[in-house]
């Protein structure tokens, strides 16, 4: 029987999104299977791409807008000899060649030239806004959509197997880079054009595919992947405070400074998270509060 939406629980869901759903797709699954509306995920992944998706559910949505998920890592199959309108296999073939003559030698300089940082053009169909509206949205509108480059870097880009045309490769990069623009400029480097035809997200942050569950096993077994203390504990660096400022954090008052960068989780003695701070002088001010007083 689901829990009923009183007793959910707060925490992190970490989703292994199959292909074919969109990100919102998920979140509308997962509050009918944990029977709440109080869901909201962090970062998105395409319709055509699985893996990692991290789902904030009742107080765990206000962990989402703070969560360090600026690494990423993939696997992904690019393929050599077409280039598509989308950069992936979704999109319509703009143009073809022969990639038998591309040799081992030149796929390894290509990856190596696309590795570190780099000046990166995104997809003209990503979910980039230009002026207000998704470029996506424009393209399908009919207009001509050339993003600027972007600097990301690849801090891994490596070539897992060859098979014919098709190059299995494992990526590892920071937030905001598009691997079928990887899969892209491959291609156009080697002068036969390239794109994605499958795309797997194995880590977003600290999140891995290990904390992952299928919506087969959600629907099964209806629970979190990790209540609210322990998302944070996962995701944030840890203080832990006595009683006395535990009392003082829970009723909005700053603490002592300890000399910490960037925001972190405070734990009171039995250690449940109070909320997320982060220092600014001689001060611990919340960012976000989970346990105010009276709760």
């Amino acid at each position: 029987m689901p829990t009923p939406a009183a007793e959910v629980p707060s925490g992190l869901v970490v989703v292994d999104k199959p292909a074919g759903l969109t990100s919102h797709d998920v979140v509308g699954r997962l509050r009918r299977i944990l029977h709440t509306r109080k869901i909201g995920h962090a970062g998105t992944l395409d319709p055509m791409a699985t893996g990692v998706l991290v789902c904030g559910v009742g107080r765990g949505t206000k962990l989402l807008g703070h969560l360090a998920l600026d690494t990423k890592a993939y696997t992904a199959t690019i393929r050599l000899g077409a280039a598509t309108s989308t950069d992936d296999a979704e999109g319509e073939v703009v143009s073809t060649a022969d990639a038998s003559d591309v040799t081992d030698a030149a796929i390894a300089a290509g990856i190596a030239a696309l590795t570190g940082a780099i000046e990166q053009v995104p997809s003209s169909v990503s979910a980039i806004k230009v002026d207000g509206k998704r470029a996506y949205a424009r393209v399908r509108a009919g207009e001509e959509v050339v993003l600027p480059a972007r600097p990301v870097t690849v801090s891994a880009f490596t070539l897992l197997r060859r098979r014919g045309a098709d190059l299995d490769v494992l990526v590892e990069c920071t937030s905001g880079t598009y691997v079928r623009a990887l899969a892209r400029d491959l291609g156009g480097g080697l002068g036969v054009g390239g794109h994605l035809t499958a795309l797997r997200r194995t880590r977003v942050g600290p999140f891995t595919l290990e904390h992952a569950r299928t919506i087969e096993q959600l629907e099964a077994d209806p629970a979190l992947s990790l209540g609210l203390d322990d998302a944070v504990g996962v995701a944030f660096p840890r203080r832990d405070v006595d009683a006395t400022l535990a009392a003082d954090l829970s009723h909005g008052r700053p603490l002592p400074a300890t000399g910490r960068s960037g925001v972190y989780g405070v734990f009171a003695p039995e250690g449940r998270v109070l909320a997320l701070v982060q220092e600014s002088g001689d001060a611990a001010r919340p960012v976000v509060v989970f346990a105010p007083a009276g709760s």
